[in-house]
């Protein structure tokens, strides 16, 4: 059998370091010798409770952001999104009430720079997971579902404001995060569909999808959403309508997505039929996917944010300015990632990068919109 300090996760080597401190400067200040850190670090001894207190407190942080004990192994059983077995086994998990909720990490959006980390690798039947994670962990993170690229900024600044919270972000439409959020497959959902008359779009929208849940609808940031367009916009596309002219071709979103939403609105008030659109039913499923096919001239025209084609280094055409809301139900405002979270919004430290951002307004960060 192991020993305790065997099984114990120490990450003192990383915090001191991070902190520019020797072995022997830590040990003084906490009134050791510095064998004694060495044998913490490399795992010989397990540290009393003063000690570590001591080191917590010199360091700046929590006892158990430096001791953990290693996730205890074995299956467990987990739901996974839409029912259907994953053709790789690598998933991320998320404690939503009292069931593990997976996720597949496989799809044009769950690669970006590098593969995504897993939290554990679902079994052959389709049913059970086996965890990397520690499942305690897993009561302090929270699953956002949205396609604000804008959210991984927002989960950093919940890590930095408390080391042992965890956001993870997904990218989903308005409409599919939101009916993950009904099926109880989710924490959080993001939606930003565009107003159209004196209601909150965002709030009506969350209402219809959401049934009887009682949520509270969050601002997180206000966008400029349109058509991603070739550098120097050789095809002159200044509007929806230029998108019927000849030779102009254009990748759509899913239905469902608020783009989408938003374009066929754009075309019925221009009284063209889709049918006249070239490319209007080849679909992407993100905005990144949107610019790539824009930016190879393998389409002239795609939907999506000002800050995306930015980034891309290609052209933007305005359409709106939406505001992309965050929906919370009532019993998750006590769930300790959300809680957090919420803090974050109304941080400086947030709202200054969100306004670094092309296109980006964080002006109402964190103000209630309305209630479900």
């Amino acid at each position: 059998m192991r020993n305790k300090a065997e099984r114990l996760i120490c990450r003192l080597k990383q915090m001191r370091q991070s902190s520019g401190l020797s072995q022997s400067q830590i040990a003084e200040m906490v009134g050791v010798k510095r064998q004694a850190i060495y044998d913490i670090e490399s795992g010989r001894y397990l540290p009393n409770t003063e000690v570590a207190l001591h080191l917590a407190r010199h360091l700046a942080c929590r006892v158990e952001n430096l001791f953990s004990e290693e996730a205890p192994s074995g299956d467990r059983p987990v739901t996974m999104v839409e029912g259907a077995a994953p053709a790789s086994p690598r998933i991320t998990v998320a404690r939503v009430r009292d069931r593990l909720v997976g996720y597949p990490l496989e799809g044009a959006s769950s690669f970006g720079q590098g593969f995504r980390p897993a939290d554990g690798l679902l079994e052959g039947d389709g049913g059970t997971v086996r965890l990397f994670e520690d499942p305690h962990r897993l009561d302090r993170a929270a699953m956002l579902l949205g396609c604000d690229p804008a959210f991984g900024i927002l989960a950093s600044h919940v890590s930095r404001q408390s080391a042992d919270v965890r956001l993870s972000c997904r990218f989903a439409s308005s409409e599919k995060a939101l009916k993950r959020l009904a099926a109880g497959e989710t924490h959080l959902a993001a939606t930003h569909m565009h107003n159209t008359g004196s209601e909150q779009s965002n709030v009506t929208f969350a209402k219809k999808l959401l049934g009887k849940i009682s949520a509270r609808v969050i601002a997180f940031t206000t966008f400029e959403e349109g058509l991603m367009v070739a550098g120097g916009n050789p095809r002159k596309i200044r509007d929806v309508s230029d998108l019927a002219k000849k030779h102009v071709r254009m990748v759509n979103r899913e239905p469902g997505a608020a783009l989408r939403t938003l374009l066929d609105d754009r075309l019925a008030l221009s009284g063209i039929p889709a049918r006249r659109v070239s490319g209007y039913r080849t679909l992407v499923s993100n905005h990144e996917e949107g610019a790539q096919m824009v930016l190879h001239g393998l389409a002239d025209a795609a939907l999506g944010l000002r800050a995306v084609a930015s980034a891309f280094g290609i052209d933007f055409v305005t359409l709106e300015t939406v505001r992309c809301d965050i929906v919370i139900p009532n019993d998750m405002m006590e769930h300790q990632a959300v809680r957090i979270m919420l803090d974050v919004l109304q941080t400086r430290a947030l709202r200054d990068e969100l306004a670094s951002l092309p296109g980006y307004d964080p002006r109402d960060t964190g103000r209630v919109i309305g209630t479900l």
